[in-house]
């Protein structure tokens, strides 16, 4: 009792070290995890809604074995959870186009105005051109070797030739029969007018069965007819002949002409 007596301080010490070993333990470990956190990239850093804390990824920024770079999180509607926005980079030739925008705008230049041809806008010309061989676009009429002026009254029948034969045919169809009759008119062999062209005997039924007189061009037709003679072709200049193959009684040309194409119901010789 006496030896209990002269120490009785050395219980409370013991306790008082033990404090001390303690807390310097878990001030080391404290110190520890601060370390960890400033080393990790925050671009690992996601939480999902479903855990109890955030989860890292390691140092090269994955997490669910996807590469995360960069990354916006922005809160979704209130809920707890985080979704990542990642940038989309602009294809190449839109980057070289903002780049030419960014230089145009510092040097003060203007975008340059796109020119365009005045018989872009397509009207039924007065006058069409051509040449021994092929029939020119109104900005070639230079190179013309003879014109021929179209009247309203041939540009009319123009207009329902095309409408009485090709009605059901797609647009191209149509201007490939507008295309036939101009060839047939720059063409020795045939009249030497379009008027001529179409009544010539035996050439366009419709002219036989009346249906010509009968019908009115619609408005795929006036434009068929406007983009030939503007020097559109849907088939070549040495195109002088079509027939349906399904409808013709006469195949004479099919089998004595060289074919050069289809379109829709109709197949065209040269």
């Amino acid at each position: 009792m006496e030896i209990v007596k002269e120490h009785r301080w050395f219980a409370p010490l013991l306790s008082v070290l033990l404090v001390c070993i303690l807390g310097i333990g878990l001030y080391a470990e404290v110190q520890q995890t601060q370390k960890n956190l400033k080393n990790t990239p925050m671009q690992s850093l996601s939480w999902s809604g479903n855990s109890s804390s955030p989860t890292y990824g390691d140092r090269m920024g994955t997490h669910n074995g996807s590469n995360r770079t960069s990354p916006i999180f922005v809160a979704a509607h209130g809920q707890s959870s985080w979704k990542e926005i990642m940038p989309t980079p602009l294809p190449a030739s839109q980057m070289k186009q903002a780049e030419q925008v960014r230089n145009n705008v510092a040097t003060g230049k203007k975008k340059p105005e796109v020119q365009h041809s005045k018989s872009a806008i397509l009207t039924p010309p007065t006058t069409i051109y051509f040449t021994k061989t092929k029939m020119l676009t109104q900005d070639d009429k230079a190179l013309s070797t003879w014109s021929y002026p179209v009247s309203a009254k041939e540009l009319l029948l123009l207009q329902k030739i095309v409408m009485a034969e090709a009605e059901g045919e797609p647009y191209e169809g149509k201007v490939a029969v507008a295309n036939v009759v101009l060839n047939r008119l720059r063409s020795a062999p045939f009249p030497d007018t379009i008027q001529a062209v179409i009544y010539q005997k035996a050439q366009f039924s419709p002219v036989a069965n009346g249906r010509l007189r009968r019908v009115q061009p619609n408005q795929d037709s006036i434009r068929a007819v406007t983009a030939a003679l503007n020097g559109h072709k849907a088939v070549p200049d040495n195109t002088c002949f079509f027939l349906s193959l399904t409808l013709a009684q006469d195949l004479t040309v099919h089998h004595s002409r060289t074919k050069v194409k289809t379109i829709g119901h109709h197949t065209f010789y040269k």
